[in-house]
């Protein structure tokens, strides 16, 4: 299965996702071919559904070897995960693969409790995470209800171009 990531302002970014049977095959082949163009995405450490078109409540993550982590779950791949949990709240930088040429300043909880059902055997899986690995898991969440990093930043003084490195 070949994906395209979408950009801002792609309708499939608005909008709530859709639950999906995490039994389902084509569920399960979106979900590997998600985590392999995660991993082929420089710097990228997950994507939701709807960056690459589908608007399924589905996404991968996975922070291992990235700065500031402090916990790893490793490869996180869940279908309608839920938030249970959260506490703190820490203003840090964030970037998207849809919202290319921006960066922005973002408030979230500084540690979660997520829980959803793997593809391919619909098992429950339950993440306890803080730090960055919190951030990221939060960042994917909100793509499956349809916000972007840009409707979470305080205004146009927390925007930033994006570095490019050669």
């Amino acid at each position: 299965m070949e994906l395209d990531v979408r950009h801002a302002p792609d309708p499939v970014l608005s909008g709530v996702c859709a639950r999906v049977d995490p039994l389902d095959p084509t569920v399960v082949e979106l979900a590997e071919a998600m985590v392999a163009l995660m991993r082929a995405s420089p710097g990228c450490v997950g994507i939701a559904a709807p960056q690459v078109g589908h608007a399924v409540s589905l996404f991968v993550l996975d922070v291992t070897g990235g700065r500031r982590v402090e916990s790893c779950a490793g490869l996180v791949v869940l279908c309608a995960p839920v938030l249970v949990a959260h506490q703190g709240r820490e203003v840090r930088r964030e970037g998207c693969l849809s919202v290319p040429d921006l960066t922005g300043d973002v408030a979230r909880s500084t540690s979660v409790v997520v829980e959803g059902l793997v593809p391919g055997t619909g098992e429950s899986r339950r993440i306890e995470a803080n730090a960055f690995e919190a951030r990221a898991l939060q960042h994917e969440l909100d793509h499956l209800q349809g916000l972007l990093f840009l409707d979470r930043v305080a205004g146009a003084h927390a925007l930033f171009a994006r570095k490019r490195y050669l």
